[in-house]
C-alpha cells in the first residue's frame, strides 16, 4: 500500500465538495454540518472503492461473494488487520472502511426472539474500504485528499475537480400533498405503551426505547432530499450514504462511540423538547428540560449501562462520565445529553469495543437484552438500520460512529424513517407519542 496526503487549497465548503461526487456510486459524505460545536471538527467524503464487506441474515460476502455464516464483527475486523496503515497525525480518518451497522445486526450477538416483520431489505452491515479520503479540517479551515495507492494519478484527479467545482445552489424546500403511513396509529402505540410499563411494573426493565415506523412515497432525488435536511436541520453526525439501490440521509445529533488513539467516548442522549416560536417560549422549554428529574432520571439509567458497556472493554477505572446534563440546541429541539470516557485495553480493537457495546443504550433500554426481547415483541417491524449506527473505522485504530436517529432510508420510490422515545413507569402515553411526532417534523418536511 503507496499511502499519500496531500494538502489542497479550495474555498468551497465540505457541501460544495461532494455535490462534485454526489453521483459516483458508493460515494459517502460524513458531514459535520453543525459546525458551532466541539463535536464538529472533520468532515470526510469516501469515494473509489477498493473493498466492501456486507453482513446479510448472518452470512458474509466481500465484494458481493459469499464467504459463508460468520460473525460480521470479526469479518470486518479481518479485512481492516489486511490494511493496516502506519502513518502519524492527529486527524482522525486518513483511509479505512466507512458505513453502517443496523439495529437488526445486533440479532447475531445476541439470541432474540424473531418475530416482528421486516418491511424492506438492506444489508444489516455495509463497510466499504475507500481509495480515496477527502478529509476537512473545520476548525483549521483546511482541506486534504488521501489515497491508498490503488488507482494513478488519483490525487491529481480529485484536485482538478475540485478547483473547477461551483459553489453548490441552495435548495427551496417544497410542499407537496404527501401522506405518510405509520405502522401504528395513535390508539396502537399508546395500548404498547402501556404494556410496555406493564413489563417495568413486573420488574422486567426500568426503562425502554419505543418506536414507530413511518414511510411514504417518494421519487425525488435523494440527495436533494438531503439538502433540504441539511438546510433544516443542521448536526454534527450528518451523513449521506449514496449505494446503488439504496440511499442512507441521515441528520443524527448523537455520537454512539468514538476512538482515537485508544481514549473512547460516548455521549448518550436521553430528553427531547421542542425549540420555542420565539426568545421567551425557547427559553421556558429549555429550562422545562434542564429542571426535568424524569428526563434526568432516564439518562442517569443508560449512563449507567453505557459506563457499564465500556468497562468491558477499558482499562480498570479509567471509566469516567465526564458530562452529567448538558443541553444541547438543535434546528427543532433540545436535547440533555452525558458524556462518559475510558481508556480501551491494549489488547482490544475498535471493532471489539464497539461490538461489546452494540447496540447504544440510550436506544435500547436497561437492561439492555430485555428491552430489546420487548421491543422485538411490540414494534412490530425490524427496526433495520434505524437505531444503528454510521460511521467508519480507521487503519490505523480509530473510530468513530453515530446512533441512527433523524435519518431517512430512500428505497424503491419509497422513503422510510423511525422515531421513538424513552418509556418510564412515569411517562405519560400520550404525551410520549406526540414527542415522536414532534421528532418527525423535520423529516416529514424534508419529504413534502
Amino acid at each position: 500500500m503507496n499511502f499519500k496526503i496531500k494538502e489542497i487549497k479550495t474555498s468551497l465548503s465540505p457541501f460544495d465538495v461532494y455535490n462534485v461526487f454526489k453521483n459516483e456510486e458508493d460515494s459517502v459524505f460524513l458531514d459535520s454540518s453543525k459546525e458551532d460545536t466541539e463535536l464538529s471538527k472533520y468532515s470526510f467524503i469516501g469515494i473509489n472503492k477498493i473493498e466492501e464487506i456486507e453482513g446479510i441474515n448472518g452470512e458474509v460476502f466481500i465484494n458481493s461473494e459469499s464467504i459463508g455464516k460468520s460473525d460480521y464483527f470479526l469479518e470486518l475486523e479481518k479485512r481492516i488487520e489486511n490494511y493496516k496503515l502506519d502513518y502519524k497525525s492527529e486527524i482522525p480518518l486518513l483511509g479505512g472502511f466507512i458505513g453502517y451497522i443496523s439495529y437488526d445486526a445486533g440479532r447475531t450477538l445476541e439470541k432474540l426472539p424473531d418475530t416482528s416483520v421486516e418491511d424492506f431489505n438492506i444489508p444489516h452491515m455495509k463497510f466499504i474500504l475507500y481509495n480515496n479520503i477527502i478529509i476537512f479540517d473545520l476548525a483549521n479551515e483546511k482541506t486534504f485528499i488521501t489515497s491508498l495507492g490503488y488507482k494513478e494519478n488519483d490525487i491529481e484527479e480529485i484536485e482538478s475537480k475540485i478547483l473547477n467545482a461551483k459553489k453548490a445552489e441552495d435548495v427551496e424546500l417544497t410542499n407537496k400533498n404527501i401522506k405518510f403511513y405509520s405502522n401504528f396509529t395513535k390508539e396502537e402505540y399508546i395500548e404498547a405503551l402501556r404494556k410496555l410499563k406493564n413489563y417495568i411494573k413486573e420488574g422486567d426493565i426500568y426503562i425502554t426505547n419505543m418506536t414507530q415506523r413511518f414511510y411514504c412515497h417518494n421519487d425525488e432525488n435523494p440527495f436533494f432530499i438531503y439538502s433540504k435536511l441539511r438546510k433544516i436541520n443542521k448536526a454534527p453526525f450528518s451523513a449521506y450514504l449514496n449505494y446503488k439501490d439504496f440511499q442512507i440521509i441521515s441528520s443524527s445529533p448523537e455520537r454512539f462511540i468514538k476512538i482515537q488513539d485508544r481514549m473512547v467516548m460516548t455521549r448518550p442522549i436521553k430528553g427531547t423538547r421542542p425549540r420555542g416560536k420565539d426568545k421567551k417560549e425557547d427559553l421556558f422549554y429549555r429550562k422545562e428540560l434542564e429542571n426535568s428529574e424524569k428526563d434526568k432520571s432516564e439518562l442517569l439509567m443508560i449512563v449507567d449501562l453505557e459506563r457499564n458497556d465500556l468497562s468491558k472493554v477499558c482499562e480498570n477505572n479509567s471509566v469516567k462520565v465526564t458530562e452529567l446534563f448538558k443541553i444541547e440546541e438543535y434546528a427543532t429541539v433540545f436535547h440533555l445529553v452525558s458524556e462518559i470516557v475510558g481508556k480501551l485495553k491494549k489488547e482490544n480493537s475498535a471493532v471489539k469495543c464497539i461490538k461489546e457495546a452494540f447496540p447504544g443504550g440510550s436506544i435500547t433500554g436497561a437492561p439492555k437484552i430485555r428491552s430489546m426481547e420487548i421491543i422485538e415483541e411490540l414494534e412490530g417491524l425490524k427496526r433495520n438500520l434505524y437505531t444503528g449506527s454510521i460511521g467508519y473505522f480507521d487503519l490505523r485504530g480509530n473510530s468513530d460512529l453515530n446512533i441512527v436517529i433523524r435519518t431517512i432510508i430512500k428505497k424503491d420510490n419509497k422513503a422510510y424513517f423511525g422515531v421513538g422515545g424513552g418509556i418510564t413507569f412515569e411517562s405519560n402515553e400520550e404525551e410520549e407519542y406526540y414527542e415522536t411526532i414532534q421528532k418527525a417534523k423535520a423529516l416529514m418536511r424534508v419529504l413534502r
